[in-house]
């Protein structure tokens, strides 16, 4: 029963859309230290990073000025499930960027200091009550389940700036600042990627669209936002099915579904090594797609090595929501590989670790700004004071002044044998495209993130 249990859990965690969620485990209470560089340089050169100058930098800073804040020491909190997953992007990431930090003087001569939240999948409201002990602010990570800790964050007054945020309590919620936001409460910003592929780069799919979906409550909400938005598009779903969570050994079933269907665009929500087991099978058969929306999930390296000829016979495509590709030459993309040679070598940069890294760079600028008197609300205030966020020029800009609407552009990359390649989707920003607006749901599809308001607790509380 034991084994049957941890088979489903790791379902779920790949069908809540995480990318993977890692970080550290063990520790004080379920916090590692993370380990890193010591703020206390005797150079003065400060860190810049893409268009962003003096994010980390020397000071003068004398003041035990909040809870986690010392004359000498920031601490923050870093969530993961890496003791369920065993994977390490955002503990990478939060090293990656401590140790670069804190050779260059840390923040205003503070060292900044990581502490891991392992929340295992189950544990996220114990990490939580760890870090409202412990912590300053929450940095770059995130957890499957993460709406289970949300309430417990906002009784104690802890901001968080989340690589990735993930139930819909928790999406959002007060007190969150997300410098790229991979959901966004409300609406559907996968509209654009939806509208370009049936309308304009293969508008006979719009006739046959299949959906494909993980058993799991989370799943079928995602599945559910995907449907409404097909259909206010115009499309005619004609293939609409789940399969089990404890797996599947044969794929074929679903293929020849598929196939008899007449599927021509496939909207699938799953792990991308079941995708590319699926579409082994499609490929067998000698039955192509015009496309398979394959979920951002999939872009990596490892997919495409899965997928063996399938890479280019099938046409899978996934929409990068405005973060610029790791294939670019963006000099801010460039930049970050270069820090993670010199500091992490050999791991690997994901989607969900480029958001982690402007995460750390958004609260590192905040955090700059408040001087000795770093307190949360003015690292919060100054977060919130930027309405053209780039991440130093790693993502398309988000206003985080008044997120809603999110900004509509999106950017698409599809997947070959040589690798990730951009897509011809019409980019008209840059590498991204930008006028189709992301759709907002009906009501009743999505459920609102948690409040102050819901927990007792106001603005007027924050210090």
């Amino acid at each position: 029963m034991k084994d049957s249990n941890l088979k489903l859990h790791k379902v779920v965690v790949a069908f809540a859309a995480l990318a993977v969620l890692a970080t550290g485990c063990g520790g004080r209470e379920g916090a590692e230290e993370i380990d890193s560089g010591s703020g206390q340089s005797d150079s003065t050169a400060t860190a810049n990073f893409g268009d962003l100058t003096e994010v980390c930098g020397p000071g003068d800073a004398s003041t035990a000025s909040a809870q986690g804040v010392t004359a000498d020491s920031i601490e923050v909190g870093v969530f993961s499930d890496i003791g369920f997953t065993k994977n390490s992007e955002f503990v990478d990431t939060a090293k990656v960027f401590t140790s670069w930090c804190n050779e260059a003087g840390g923040i205003n001569g503070r060292e900044l200091i990581a502490n891991t939240r392992d929340s295992k999948l189950m544990e996220p409201r114990q990490r939580m009550i760890e870090a409202c002990r412990d912590d300053f602010a929450l940095v770059g990570g995130g957890a499957a389940l993460d709406g289970l800790g949300v309430e417990t964050r906002l009784e104690c007054l802890l901001p968080s700036f989340p690589a990735q945020a993930v139930q819909e309590k928790s999406a959002g919620a007060d007190l969150e600042v997300a410098a790229s936001p991979s959901k966004i409460p409300g609406y559907d910003n996968y509209a654009g990627i939806r509208t370009w592929l049936m309308d304009e780069a293969y508008p006979e799919s719009k006739g046959a669209i299949g959906m494909l979906n993980g058993d799991a409550a989370v799943s079928k909400l995602i599945g559910d936002i995907n449907r409404e938005t097909l259909v206010d598009l115009g499309a005619t779903i004609v293939y609409d099915e789940l399969f089990p969570l404890s797996g599947v050994t044969d794929w074929t079933p679903y293929a020849q579904a598929i196939k008899s269907s007449g599927v021509r665009g496939l909207v699938f929500l799953g792990t991308f090594d079941s995708l590319s087991k699926l579409e082994e099978s499609l490929t067998n058969m000698d039955y192509k797609l015009d496309w398979i929306d394959a979920n951002n999930n999939a872009y990596n390296d490892q997919f495409i090595q899965l997928l063996g000829r399938s890479a280019d016979f099938q046409n899978n495509v996934v929409d990068l929501s405005g973060v610029a590709p790791l294939e670019s030459d963006e000099p801010a993309v460039e930049e970050l590989k270069a820090l993670f040679d010199e500091y992490a070598p050999g791991s690997q940069i994901t989607l969900p670790a480029m958001r982690a890294w402007s995460s750390w760079l958004l609260f590192a600028k905040a955090a700059t700004a408040c001087g000795d008197d770093l307190t949360r609300k003015c690292l919060y205030e100054n977060a919130r004071e930027e309405t053209a966020w780039t991440g130093g020029g790693l993502h398309v800009a988000n206003d985080l002044a008044e997120p809603l609407p999110p900004q509509p552009c999106f950017n698409v990359e599809r997947a070959t044998s040589d690798g990730w390649e951009p897509a011809d989707f019409g980019p008209d920003n840059g590498l991204y495209r930008c006028d189709i607006p992301a759709r907002e749901l009906s009501e009743g599809t999505s459920t609102p993130p948690l409040s102050l308001a819901d927990v007792g607790k106001s603005m007027n509380d924050l210090e």
